[in-house]
């Protein structure tokens, strides 16, 4: 298997190992990508009895889908406003219905297949840095009303009682998201669909396409697939295979580390089974892995993935900051990945032109937008809903290549300092 050296891939509970296509195969579907939308996509299409082939380059969940940080809620990178201002109020309401089925679709589907290895855990607190409750008490309020969602809100006191730390003011606790191992919830995932008839070629990389007719054939360096349809479910990874794909998003890094185990000085900063992440762009988000023995610490994002003794070191500014009493907390590994933001900060979800479907850009909020995503793809397919379009006012437009790589990096500077001077404001 091609896995990086992550958290995740030492703690993998299956180590099936799928074989690269040879020679030619068809089908009624076939989906290029092996990550979250892809497998959902092939997933829910196996479900209902139809021919899935999954090429995927490396191995399964080898992109972000299997290194992020595990957290599993609704929402979408972007805030619901300016999705309000792209799509409407109405249309705003919708999507944000979606993205709260889309983490119950994840619930479910751990439940229904029984992957214990996923070893969800209910509970995100979202935090703020700086003295501002009544935002947070508003925000609460109107998801109570508009989508009968509670969040209970935390004060000062109730935070630091769980979290030693001064550098958090108030926060929502979200009792219905939850975090997980995605990788086995993944490769679980995988597992299901060739269960059902579904074949997924792994080190498949496709390298050629033919869609303009009817039949739809992908060709991979060992042979080529001919289907009726084509699902497009790269992310951060996509190679320009389909031109108009590969410039409708960017190419974002964020990093994670994992500590040493160390249960006990791990509990003197942190005492909640909860994940936490911060308002901030770009934040910390973290939480307590193997039982609390080990703290698993994420954020940050740039342009360029930065080599591995630098991320650390500003991963641990971070966290130190945050929890000075952990300074002695040795860092074990360290690993970065590679998201796709589109310019709107939205899902790219639709068809490109007759048999031929995307779903892609979800970075910043996968876990359960891919699977709400891939649902929705699998139900155009099958001619259930229509419901994808939804996203239609969230486009394949250029994303600026490397002007907009320059531009996505000079914002997050300027998110961040806006950042620091709301909290130094406080």
């Amino acid at each position: 298997m091609s896995y990086p050296d992550t958290y995740y891939r030492r703690t993998l509970a299956d180590e099936t190992v799928r074989p690269a296509l040879a020679g030619r195969v068809e089908c009624d579907t076939v989906i290029i990508g092996g990550g979250l939308a892809g497998l959902t996509v092939a997933l829910q299409l196996a479900r209902a009895g139809l021919s899935v082939v999954v090429l995927e380059a490396e191995s399964v969940g080898f992109g972000a889908s299997g290194r992020n940080g595990g957290f599993v809620s609704p929402g979408f990178a972007t805030g619901s406003d300016a999705i309000a201002r792209m799509a409407g109020p109405e249309a705003a309401r919708k999507l944000h219905l979606l993205s709260i089925e889309g983490a119950e679709f994840v619930r479910d589907t751990i439940r229904d297949l029984n992957i214990v290895e996923a070893a969800p855990q209910p509970g995100l607190m979202s935090l703020l840095r700086y003295d501002d409750g009544g935002s947070l008490k508003t925000h609460a309020a109107k998801m109570a009303d508009t989508y009968g969602y509670e969040l209970e809100y935390l004060d000062r006191d109730r935070i630091r009682s769980v979290l030693k730390s001064e550098r958090y003011f108030h926060g929502l606790r979200d009792g219905r998201a939850f975090h997980m191992h995605p990788l086995n919830y993944l490769r679980a995932v995988a597992a299901e669909i060739e269960r059902l008839g579904g074949r997924i070629f792994e080190n498949s990389r496709a390298v050629q396409s033919a869609l303009g007719g009817a039949e739809k054939v992908i060709r991979t360096d060992g042979g080529q697939v001919k289907a009726r349809r084509a699902v497009f479910t790269t992310g951060g990874y996509t190679e320009p295979l389909v031109s108009r794909l590969k410039r409708a998003f960017l190419p974002i890094a964020t990093y994670v580390m994992v500590s040493e185990e160390a249960p006990d000085l791990i509990r003197e900063a942190i005492m909640t089974t909860d994940a936490i992440g911060d308002s901030r762009r770009a934040g910390d988000y973290y939480r307590v892995v193997d039982g609390g023995k080990r703290l698993l610490w994420g954020g940050r994002i740039t342009t360029r993935a930065a080599p591995p003794a630098a991320l650390v070191r500003a991963l641990r500014r971070e966290m130190i900051g945050t929890y000075p009493q952990l300074a002695p907390l040795k860092t074990e590994l360290a690993w970065s990945g590679l998201m796709s933001y589109a310019r709107h900060l939205m899902p790219q979800i639709g068809e490109m032109q007759p048999g031929v479907w995307h779903c892609t850009a979800f970075g910043g909020h996968g876990l359960n937008t891919t699977a709400i995503g891939g649902k929705l793809v699998a139900e155009a397919i099958l001619g259930q809903s229509d419901r994808y379009r939804l996203f239609s006012p969230f486009g394949l437009v250029w994303a600026g290549g490397p002007v907009g790589l320059a531009a996505a990096q000079l914002t997050y500077w300027k998110l961040q300092a806006q950042d620091w001077w709301r909290e130094r404001s406080a």
